[in-house]
């Protein structure tokens, strides 16, 4: 109030602004309330119509006032500090284009020029303040806040603002109180029990530093308008006296208050000191005597001073030369004229500060961003830490000094305020049902997925081929797995097929030193080596299986398999048919065996062969299998397989299933012919030997599709020496065990069963 008295009579005394008029202002109390706010105006505006008064703000009143406004309605208010009466007051003066020029209502609901037409401000809107302490708080890694605001419109609106704002930028909220406007000790009591409870350690509050005493002290940050040191206001405050003259109301409780003093000539009951009067205001220690940075009062000054330069252009003070260097005093003007070049106000005060409106009635958006520090007398003290400039770029808008900062209880160090802590590398943010997304569960990435920061919301999939590793931080390149030559397993495979080898070749030696005899002449000694060369070649066709599958492996290694066994399948159905028309040749007449001759016997196996070799290399030849890195079974081993993917798998179950065929046709002739009376049965062998080849295989289907990786492969090499060493122990053993260790049934009539010991 008192720096608005001294801008005028500073105004009033310079010669170069206004020269020629004298402003004049009266003061009336608006108590915070849009009621009291209505009453005053409509007092003030009565007051200058019958005092013929010119106003300027709630304004006080000069002895000297030029006649040509002698009959003109107030020119201009300055007012009010609290949004809610700000409102009410410039939504009635709005239609009549009364100027109203606040230096404290900040909400952002008085932008709107619709409703407010007639409304300016020397306080930028609240929409700066809520970008600043969105982008502050987020600056901070604030995350996690509670609000605390009061029932008027500026906090109403200013929370609103912020919270939307503040989500955006990924923010939640965990409470919200509301002052009330007189609260009770027990309602403090309860804010300030909700406020150390929560797990929120940051408050954004929307209120004057007044309501928070009660709640917060130290460590506060706030953003505040800049502050100058106005020169001569000092003095000015200094010399101020209390006085039964109206208008000294506001001076003479402040004086009694300050000094606990009762001034003699109110004529009250003197139960305090009576005041004199003359105390020194010097020896004093109090906010009004503190004018180093003047903040709101600052904005006050230059309120007064914009309606000074706008009645310095209305009424043409800069031709003062041609009107003997004073104004036109006698011009004529309405609240609209006032208006108009208020709103085109464009200075520069002599704190270097460029004042003007934009098209909305906003001044230049800067902020101090103040910390509340208690000083050597435990006393709150405002520090400058920071600021805010609303009009620059983005990236420059905020500057902090966070080491001059004092948290609370002296903390140096950021205050840590989340719901949940960020999750480590490795894991993600799950959120929890029914509550704000910075409320989250931290859960492990899954296998093959990463998280290389803290606080992820999402694993990244590694890519083709790579794996996760144990802490899941990091891609690594998956270990190719394949069946090798050097595992124990490729190892154990392939001794059993050297062993197969050498035992085939073996029984082959043994067969062919005694060719001559009777148990290797039977049934066609020819089919017997085709058949040894055909095991010969199941056992080798398994090392084709084992190493890395490379082109030509992938391609030979089914084929191989198939014929093979094809071969070996076709010689012992070629023999057993063989067995069965030996003991029907005897019967009269029969000329059955003549009929199937060795010239027969060789076409029967090609022809049974022919079929197969023709399906595996049309296979081949249309679809053949290729080398594949497979990282299916990555999820569970982090290894890559590489095997031979078959681009058309019924080529290998049609290769496969061919050979059952012909293993069903040997079984089925072979246990005809299962009685046969032989004193050396080759059927039952043969019958024998394709139940073990049946059972192999059978157990064979159900074991390779659920085998991972590498034993896939292991299972197939398996069932290939397994069937192998049956057909060759079964059929061929026996014969070996009669050969060398039973000569004398090595003869005709030990073959046919009529010999007898």
């Amino acid at each position: 109030m008192m720096t608005m008295v001294f801008a005028v009579e500073e105004i009033n005394h310079n010669s170069s602004l206004l020269p020629g008029v004298k402003l004049g202002y009266q003061i009336m109390d608006s108590c915070d309330h849009v009621h009291s706010s209505l009453q005053a105006l409509f007092s003030l505006v009565s007051h200058s119509k019958a005092d013929n008064v010119t106003q300027v703000d709630i304004s006080t009143q000069s002895e000297n006032v030029p006649s040509c406004l002698a009959d003109s309605p107030v020119p201009a208010v300055i007012g009010l500090a609290s949004s809610s009466p700000t409102r009410a007051v410039a939504h009635t003066l709005g239609p009549f284009n009364l100027p109203l020029v606040s230096y404290f209502a900040t909400c952002t609901c008085l932008t709107d020029k619709h409703m407010y037409p007639s409304f300016l401000r020397t306080v930028p809107s609240d929409l700066f303040q809520v970008r600043g302490l969105v982008q502050m708080v987020t600056f901070l890694g604030w995350l996690w806040v509670g609000t605390l605001g009061t029932t008027d419109d500026y906090s109403h609106y200013g929370i609103q603002a912020f919270s939307n704002q503040f989500r955006q930028q990924g923010g939640c909220l965990a409470f919200h109180l509301t002052i009330p406007k007189s609260p009770r000790a027990t309602e403090i009591q309860e804010m300030a029990d909700r406020l150390q409870n929560s797990t929120a350690k940051v408050v954004v509050v929307f209120a004057t530093e007044g309501q928070l005493l009660d709640l917060l002290l130290e460590g506060t940050l706030g953003f505040s308008f800049p502050g100058v040191r106005i020169p001569g206001l000092k003095e000015f405050l200094l010399n101020v006296r209390p006085s039964p003259k109206p208008g000294m109301e506001f001076v003479n409780m402040f004086w009694e208050e300050l000094f606990g003093c009762e001034l003699e000539f109110k004529g009250g009951a003197n139960k305090k000191p009576v005041c004199t009067g003359s105390e020194d205001l010097r020896y004093t220690d109090s906010s009004y005597t503190d004018v180093s940075q003047v903040r709101i009062s600052y904005n006050v000054y230059k309120a007064v001073y914009a309606i000074a330069h706008a009645l310095h252009t209305l009424l043409n003070c800069d031709s003062a030369e041609y009107n003997n260097g004073m104004c036109e005093r006698h011009k004529i003007f309405t609240s609209r004229h006032l208006l108009h070049h208020l709103k085109m106000v464009n200075f520069t005060n002599q704190f270097e500060e460029k004042v003007y409106f934009d098209s909305n009635g906003e001044p230049v958006p800067l902020y101090d961003i103040i910390n509340w520090q208690k000083d050597s007398k435990s006393e709150i003290r405002f520090v400058k830490v920071g600021s805010y400039d609303g009009s620059a770029p983005l990236t420059s808008k905020l500057q902090m000094e966070k080491s001059t900062i004092v948290w609370t209880k002296g903390e140096s160090q950021v205050p840590v305020s989340q719901c949940t802590a960020p999750c480590p590398p490795g894991s993600r943010q799950a959120r929890r049902p029914g509550e704000p997304h910075c409320c989250f569960d931290c859960l492990p990435c899954a296998d093959g997925e990463i998280s290389n920061q803290t606080g992820s919301t999402e694993c990244t999939k590694c890519p083709e081929y790579y794996w996760s590793d144990k802490d899941k931080v990091k891609c690594v390149a998956g270990v190719e797995e394949f069946l090798s030559f050097y595992d124990s397993m490729g190892i154990i495979l392939v001794t059993l097929t050297l062993l197969g080898v050498i035992l085939t070749t073996i029984i082959t030696t043994v067969f062919h030193h005694f060719r001559s005899t009777p148990i290797v002449k039977a049934n066609n000694s020819e089919i017997s080596f085709l058949l040894l060369l055909s095991l010969k070649l199941c056992f080798l066709c398994s090392l084709v299986f084992i190493g890395q599958p490379s082109v030509w492996t992938c391609r030979v290694r089914q084929a191989a398999f198939g014929i093979s066994f094809v071969l070996c399948l076709s010689c012992l159905l070629v023999k057993t048919i063989v067995v069965l028309l030996a003991f029907r040749a005897n019967a009269p007449g029969s000329r059955a065996l003549k009929l199937f001759g060795p010239s027969q016997q060789r076409t029967l196996i090609l022809c049974t062969t022919a079929p197969q070799v023709c399906l595996c290399a049309g296979w081949l030849l249309g679809a053949p299998p290729f080398p594949f890195r497979n990282p299916t079974y990555q999820a569970s081993t982090g290894k890559i397989v590489v095997e031979c993917k078959e681009p058309w798998p019924p080529g290998f179950y049609l290769v496969l299933g061919y050979i059952g065929l012909l293993a069903f046709f040997c079984l089925l002739l072979a246990f005809l012919g299962r009685k046969l009376p032989d004193t050396f049965n080759e059927a039952k062998l043969i019958t024998f030997s394709m139940l073990i080849f049946w059972a192999v295989w059978i157990s064979f289907i159900p074991a390779h599709v659920s085998s991972p990786g590498k034993f896939t492969v292991a299972v197939e090499v398996f069932a290939i020496l397994a069937s192998s060493f049956g057909l060759l122990l079964c059929i061929f053993v026996p014969k070996c065990y009669i050969i060398l260790l039973r000569p004398e049934q090595n003869i005709k009539k030990g073959m046919t069963g009529k010999f007898v010991r």
